[in-house]
């Protein structure tokens, strides 16, 4: 999904408290619809509901038909179509249409609670899956990442949910990630950022002085040296690791870790000279220059940005980038 919004596990947790419930999916669009294909709503049979589907007044018509597929057990396909001079009045400010599953769960020709325990769990495994319905059978299946499917790979990397025909396939990516290396000026406003941008943050300095929650209160800090906290914490396609110590006896370690993983964004701080000395360190420690060619450096796009602020405006832009437009990584090709 576009963004990690709870919607499964919510729907989980009240289908085995005994709740009835529903779910809304947008499965298409077309205009400027305000929510993206993927995005969920979840409703009981109390019209109690969490999440979102247009961030309108097509709610309200999603939760009587969830409530009607909770009576009769049937999933059906909803679309809202909407001129320009009505679409204000239905939560389509600039005009389009969506198209909205509606599955009740446990019954009927919804999802089963194993199926739908089956997501949740991959989702906090933080496994890339894909949730599968053919809206004509209505038959469910998981699918994993598999570097061989070149189409599900491209669902992952873009972090877009689709229908073609009569398939729905909405993508299930795991919530984003910001590793700071450095808990230096730059990460303080950065940290702020991150986290309004919809990242969970974590910070790795070994330097005591430096990450204290005095600095950085109620954030979390990683144990040990950069390259053995960033292996213990995991790193993945839904990751981003900044180094911004300036030391490289602490940025160098984490860019070797970083670069033997799969996340999509690695910046390190420094000017164009220390890059270049950065790069020849990292060539000597045997890594080759296609590998060390994924490191944005110097870090963030070329805004003119000066105080720390402004530095930190130009990584979170940057790294939107990498992640919304994958073909502008650097070392890949689109």
């Amino acid at each position: 999904m576009d963004s990690f919004d709870k919607i499964p596990e919510q729907a989980l947790a009240w289908a085995t408290a005994g709740k009835p419930v529903a779910l809304a999916t947008v499965v298409k669009t077309w205009g400027s619809a305000p929510r993206p294909v993927g995005s969920q709503l979840v409703v009981d049979q109390d019209m109690a509901f969490q999440g979102s589907v247009s961030g309108g007044c097509v709610e309200s018509a999603v939760l009587f038909e969830a409530t009607e597929a909770m009576q009769d057990g049937k999933c059906r396909m909803l679309n809202f179509g909407v001129s320009d001079e009505s679409a204000f009045e239905v939560g389509l400010a600039c005009g389009g249409e969506i198209e909205v599953m509606v599955e009740p769960l446990g019954m009927g020709q919804g999802p089963s609670l194993e199926e739908l325990q089956s997501l949740v769990t991959a989702r906090a495994a933080r496994e890339p899956v894909v949730w599968e319905v053919n809206t004509d059978t209505w038959a469910r299946r998981l699918l994993a990442r598999d570097p061989e499917d070149t189409e599900l790979e491209n669902r992952f990397r873009t972090d877009k949910s689709v229908r073609d025909g009569v398939i729905f396939r909405g993508v299930h990516n795991p919530p984003l990630r910001l590793v700071i290396v450095g808990a230096v000026h730059i990460a303080q406003p950065l940290v702020q950022m991150a986290r309004l941008a919809g990242y969970d943050v974590v910070i790795s300095d070994p330097r005591d002085s430096f990450a204290s929650t005095d600095r950085f209160p109620g954030e979390t800090f990683l144990d040990g040296w950069p390259d053995e906290a960033l292996s213990a914490f995991g790193l993945d396609t839904r990751t981003a690791v900044v180094t911004l110590s300036h030391d490289p006896k602490i940025d160098t370690p984490a860019l070797q870790t970083a670069l033997a993983s799969e996340v999509f964004y690695i910046g390190a701080l420094g000017s164009s000279r220390t890059h270049s000395k950065r790069i020849a360190a990292l060539k000597d420690l045997g890594l080759d220059g296609g590998s060390i060619a994924r490191i944005d450096g110097p870090i963030g796009l070329n805004i003119g940005s000066s105080s720390p602020a402004e530095i930190a405006v130009s990584i979170m832009a940057e790294m939107t980038e990498r992640l919304r437009m994958p073909g502008s990584r650097p070392g890949t090709q689109a």
